[in-house]
């Protein structure tokens, strides 16, 4: 038997155990799953909903007018000579760092599927363009988390160095194959209305994607706590990293963080740890995002045949470089 199968063998019987242990915890915890699940969708409502939704349909509206290619003819020179792109492409980048996740990696897909960039650069994109918007940093982060502008100021500028850090490696990325032409300004002749239209039907199913996985998340992070399984892991990790300081508490806010971005987040509010330690795990969980924002891109992807090894290693380095930043 070779590796790959043996891997895809032991891949399978996790995730098989994964859903039986969640299934098994929804009937053992169900009245708190039901808790987290409404505090969850009311968070959607009051919080991912009117601040995501409306960048979600400006995105779609930038490249269904053909905006994007007035874009890309300013920021060609930049994007070709830092990130290997064609200035198409810009538009992603922006509305990434404004717009936040997943809006930017909402925008590369599509630009991938409307024909703007390569397979190859969408996947260059998607590595360093779904980033963490300003006011979820400066606001719930800063302002909510450490009742600090400074800090959230400080975190937001790590965050976006960390990404352009990120677009300008994998710059390499199959760097021999050829970048595509940035269009000239055409801009599209279906109506205006038509375009408008499906852009808030595309950005009212995103919201629904994003809200799902959301909520999931929730409940299964609940699972974790009330059953006692995050905090046992958490305690044999930081019995193997004794020797560097590293206490069960500090592992246990980094893992749920890992998961759940904003679960991770809010955990590090009057937590024992430092300002400084505090920071830098902050700054590792924005630039990670948490498995339920990979979730969230990979539901965009659908068939499109991008590879997502290279956003998942995008991020993983977004993270680390966001902490050293920070710290």
């Amino acid at each position: 038997m070779s590796i790959r199968n043996k891997i895809g063998i032991c891949y399978k019987v996790l995730l098989g155990a994964a859903v039986l242990g969640t299934g098994v915890g929804l009937v053992l915890y169900t009245s708190e799953s039901i808790e987290t699940a409404g505090k969850a969708a009311a968070m959607c409502i009051e919080v991912i909903l009117p601040s995501l939704f409306p960048f979600l349909v400006v995105s779609n509206l930038i490249i269904g007018l053909g905006f994007a290619e007035a874009v890309g003819r300013i920021a060609s020179p930049v994007m070709r000579r830092l990130f290997n792109l064609n200035g198409s492409c810009a538009s992603a980048f922006i509305m990434g760092i404004v717009g936040g996740y997943p809006v930017g990696a909402r925008a590369a897909i599509t630009s991938y599927e409307r024909g703007l960039c390569t397979k190859t650069e969408c996947e260059r994109m998607l590595s360093f363009c779904n980033n963490s918007g300003p006011a979820f940093i400066l606001g719930v982060v800063g302002a909510g988390v450490f009742a600090n502008s400074s800090a959230g100021m400080l975190l937001y500028l790590a965050h976006v160095l960390a990404s352009l850090s990120v677009g300008i490696c994998f710059r390499f990325y199959k760097r021999h194959e050829p970048v595509a032409r940035t269009r000239a300004v055409t801009y599209e002749t279906q109506k205006p209305s038509r375009v408008f239209v499906d852009s808030v039907r595309s950005g009212l199913a995103g919201i629904g994607n994003i809200s799902a996985f959301v909520i999931f998340f929730a409940v299964a992070i609940n699972l974790l706590f009330t059953s006692g399984a995050l905090g046992a892991l958490a305690r044999g990790i930081a019995a193997l990293l004794t020797p560097f300081g590293v206490d069960s508490s500090s592992i246990e806010r980094l893992l749920v963080g890992a998961i759940e971005m904003t679960s991770g987040l809010t955990s590090l509010k009057g937590a024992a740890e430092s300002m400084n330690a505090r920071l830098s795990m902050a700054a590792f969980m924005l630039g990670w995002a948490g498995v339920s924002v990979h979730c969230q891109v990979l539901s965009f992807l659908g068939d499109s045949g991008l590879s997502l090894v290279p956003y998942l290693t995008g991020k993983l380095l977004h993270a680390i470089l966001s902490a050293v930043y920070m710290a």
